[in-house]
């Protein structure tokens, strides 16, 4: 099975011609009764072998932490008597990058690629937090927000341009995510750092910020999608990931603030998510993206299941709930192009030309 990626590289390369491509992608979609835009696809597994090399990679990564542990701990490069040390983070990133000069450079495996990425910017990040606190001493930070609002904001702005570098010498689509949470990072660490003791008393404020910049990371997303409305690059694999980070950014702060998260849902406010989760399913429809049913999933889950409480049925509120959503969702994916077709005829003209294409025919061009 080749990934749209592999047909990128291949005319990248000039082993297949830009038209050669476009055509095996329209056989394909031929072939699938469908159309590749649709299926929203995006490289994770092609063989065992991603999956043989993650466990291999993971396990050194362990172990590697582990010896960098053990060795920060005879220096005396703790944090307490028995936390953790920034040499184990230091040694995940310094060997994740060391992995991905040949997984990811040479070798091209998407999910190894994936966890050697997240392991080298989170290892970044827990490296340099870790050394502010050793530098500035644990007991400053006691009762401080704003000295811990200081670290977090400087360590996300490193691990930010960990992602960057990463991204310009690896390219691996998930990267951008990566780099767009350690903005988001920045942000957050740097209200904290000013609100100092009142983060506490100030929760929906914080959630607010989180809602705004799930939007701005929506907004980033919708960005490269709109470069790639065919979706034949990795510019489209790109705007997945982002997709995917903002739409609990975005879902989580919008159902906690309007009171639906603390567990007692009323039939109104049932029927609120309900709501809401019908607008999300034409949002998602009109920019082809599922991501935002599946963050929201959980929400109208226990919705559903509180009303059916409510009616009556509570021994089979559970039963009904999966029943009623899994019919829906499967319903939804059988007929998603038609649905989006009806939605998207909806919307102004100008807004459709930059939404991805309703009838995808493979557009030869070079890869990204």
């Amino acid at each position: 099975m080749y990934s749209n990626q592999d047909l990128d590289d291949a005319v990248a390369s000039g082993a297949l011609s830009a038209d050669a491509a476009a055509s095996l992608r329209n056989f394909f979609d031929q072939q699938h009764s469908s159309s590749a835009i649709d299926e929203e696809q995006f490289r994770l597994v092609t063989s065992f072998n991603d999956i043989f090399v993650s466990i291999a990679s993971a396990i050194l990564l362990f172990a590697v932490g582990w010896i960098g542990q053990s060795i920060g701990q005879a220096l005396g490069l703790i944090i307490d008597q028995d936390g953790p040390s920034p040499l184990a983070p230091a040694a995940i990133a310094a060997t994740a990058w060391g992995l991905a000069t040949f997984f990811t450079a040479k070798r091209r495996m998407a999910l190894p690629s994936i966890i050697l990425l997240l392991a080298f910017v989170g290892g970044v990040l827990a490296t340099v937090g870790f050394g502010l606190v050793l530098a500035l001493g644990q007991g400053n930070l006691e009762n401080n927000q704003m000295l811990g609002g200081i670290i977090g904001a400087v360590a996300a702005a490193v691990a930010a341009a960990a992602a960057y570098i990463h991204w310009k010498r690896f390219h691996v689509p998930i990267t951008v995510a990566a780099g767009a949470a350690a903005v988001a990072g920045i942000v957050m660490a740097l209200i904290v750092a000013t609100l100092g003791e009142r983060v506490e008393t100030m929760q929906d404020l914080m959630l607010g910020f989180v809602l705004l910049l799930g939007i701005g990371v929506f907004l980033f997303a919708m960005r490269w999608d709109s470069s790639d409305p065919a979706r034949v690059t990795r510019r489209a694999d790109v705007a997945f990931w982002l997709h995917l980070l903002a739409a609990p950014m975005i879902v989580h702060p919008v159902f906690t603030l309007l009171g639906l998260n603390d567990g007692n849902a009323t039939i109104g406010e049932g029927l609120v998510v309900i709501a809401l989760y019908v607008v999300l399913a034409i949002a998602a429809l009109a920019i082809d993206r599922r991501a935002l049913l599946v963050s929201a999933l959980a929400y109208v889950l226990f919705a559903l299941t509180e009303l059916f409480k409510q009616i009556g049925a509570v021994e089979l509120s559970v039963a009904l709930t999966a029943l009623v959503i899994g019919s829906a969702l499967l319903m939804l994916s059988a007929y998603w192009h038609q649905a989006r077709r009806v939605v998207v005829n909806r919307l102004p003209g100008q807004l459709v030309t930059k939404l991805p294409h309703l009838d995808r025919v493979a557009i030869a061009q070079p890869a990204a």
